[in-house]
This record gives C-alpha cells, structure tokens and sequence, in this order.
C-alpha cells in the first residue's frame, strides 16, 4: 500500500524532530564527557595538593567587565572564609572576600585591585604579584633592574603574608622591560589557572604550619630553677 503525500510529510518531520532530539543529547554527552576529564584533571591536581580541598563550582561573574570577581558555590555552611584560595587544575585563581551561608565571592588575581606574594620558582626571588587594567594578565611591582627574572620563569606561591600556602603556581613570565629612565623593571606575567574556562575549582584549607612550614610556639615560661630568691636578713639575738 502506497502511502498518501501527507503521511510521507508527517513521517519525515517525526524523523527529522527525532534526529535533532538525538543530536541534542549526542552535544549533552560530549559536554558532560569535557566535564568529566576536566573533573579528572582537578582531582588528580588535588592529590598534588598536600592541604585539605574541596571541589566547588563557579555559578556567576561579575558582569562589570572592569571587575575580575566570580561567585562558587560553596560558603559559611562548608567550612569557607575569607581570604581562603581558590585553585583550579592548573594554578591559583584568587582568593575568597565574602562569605555567604551557600556560596561565596571571590576576586581573581587578574583583578586591578588583586595582590599576591610570589617568588620566581628558578632562584627564590621574591616580588609582589598585581592584577592589571586589562584584566588578562599580571605584573610584578617595583623590581629592580639587577634582579634575576626572565622570560618563561615561573612564579609560584611564596608563603608570604600568610594567605597561600607555599608553591603552587601562579603565572609564567611573558615580558621583561628595561626602561633606562625607569628605576624598575616592566615585568609581565601571564596566569597558570584557566581564569575564563576553569568551572571547576578547588578551595584550599589550610593552616599556619602548612603556610609557613613549622609550627610557631610560645615563648617559654620562665623556670623555677632559675628564678631569683629573696633573702631575708639575718635577725640579730640581743
């Protein structure tokens, strides 16, 4: 039996409805596949991490493009505070500034107003990152002409300041500018972390005896052993 026009129509929309349904989760499956190896990428990452982490999730960004700020979704109810890092699978993100109950904000190192203690991974030269105007990229601030720093180095966290624990990365140098009538360097530094793609992250927990590698104690008490005696004079008999 031959079918009429029309039902050859309705049989080919039905097909052509079912083959975009089809594609649609066939673009599903390979999102959550880039997903997934992104998701195996952290947790590899995190088990180079010796502090505590917890995987979080970026749900919003600043939509002042001047503001280089992100919100996770994770906040007072996990454990999150200010000041705490941010990492992705590749290097530091920023660091959190506000807290709430379920999520948190946090300003990323390429943020203008930004500053993180670093040292070149090479030498130990230490130097005060700074987020930029661009809001793409890093500069170091007030480095003199004879310090040890060139293209490609490395900068990593120093420890410094008592916010990041020590040695995770942070940008590679990209420039390094002599100015004769200029004091400093002009140096550049292009971030490690996947500041625009980055969906996962990492909150890292840490303490004072991860960040600055010992733990500080308090001073001594005084010992008995040592402590100066009254005498008294001795009372005359008459």
């Amino acid at each position: 039996m031959v079918s009429s026009r029309s039902e050859l129509a309705e049989e080919s929309a039905r097909l052509k409805a079912r083959n975009l349904i089809l594609e649609q989760k066939l673009q599903k499956m390979a999102s959550l596949n880039a997903q997934n190896v992104r998701l195996r990428e952290l947790l590899n990452s995190s088990r180079l991490v010796d502090e505590k982490v917890v995987i979080s999730e970026l749900i919003g960004v600043d939509p002042d493009p001047r503001i280089k700020q992100v919100l996770i979704n994770k906040g007072d109810l996990d454990g999150v505070h200010p000041g705490q890092p941010l990492l992705d699978a590749n290097g530091v993100m920023g660091q959190v500034t506000q807290v709430g109950p379920l999520n948190s904000r946090v300003i990323l190192l390429t943020d203008k107003t930004s500053r993180i203690p670093v040292q070149v991974n090479r030498n130990g030269f230490r130097a005060i990152a700074s987020g930029t105007e661009s809001g793409t990229e890093l500069e170091l601030l007030h480095i003199p002409g004879t310090a040890d720093i060139k293209v490609g180095d490395l900068l990593v966290t120093s420890g410094m300041g008592g916010r990041f624990p020590v040695g995770y990365p942070v940008a590679e140098v990209t420039e390094v500018v002599q100015d004769p009538g200029h004091p400093f360097l002009s140096i550049r530094a292009r971030p490690s972390a996947q500041l625009h793609y980055s969906r996962l992250v990492m909150l890292v927990f840490t303490s004072e005896r991860e960040i600055y590698g010992h733990a500080q104690s308090l001073p001594d008490e005084p010992s008995s052993e040592g402590a100066a005696t009254e005498t008294k004079p001795e009372e005359k008999t008459p």
